[in-house]
């Protein structure tokens, strides 16, 4: 379990700094992606930041636990209300399958922690 731990761990924090970077960057189709969803462009660093401090919290979480823990529960908290204003806009696959994609590691990742 530990092995798997690390291994999930370590693609949910790449998956969320690289997510942050792409909005830090402004490239341009996270932006439209953003904008779609109604994000306003002064809040999209904040967004950015707060992937930032749970890529690096569950880096941190895999020797502290508690952090690990706390991390994972709050960017499956992000990245699942990512998803529910997708749903809620009615938006096709493509608009929101990263978000799907990490949301489910974020869920790996959770019970993994939780089984620790």
């Amino acid at each position: 379990m530990h092995i798997a731990l690390i291994i999930f761990g370590a693609l949910l924090a790449f998956a969320a700094i690289g997510s942050a970077s792409s909005k830090l960057l402004k490239v341009p189709d996270v932006m439209t992606a953003m904008a779609a969803v109604g994000v306003k462009p002064n809040q999209i660093p904040l967004l950015a930041y707060i992937e930032i401090a749970g890529g690096l919290g569950i880096i941190v979480g895999i020797w502290n636990q508690q952090l690990g823990l706390l991390a994972t529960i709050g960017l499956t908290l992000y990245f699942g209300i990512a998803l529910i204003v997708h749903f809620s806009r009615r938006h096709k696959v493509s608009d929101y399958g990263a978000a799907m994609g990490i949301f489910i590691i974020t869920l790996v990742t959770l019970y993994l922690q939780q089984r620790r």
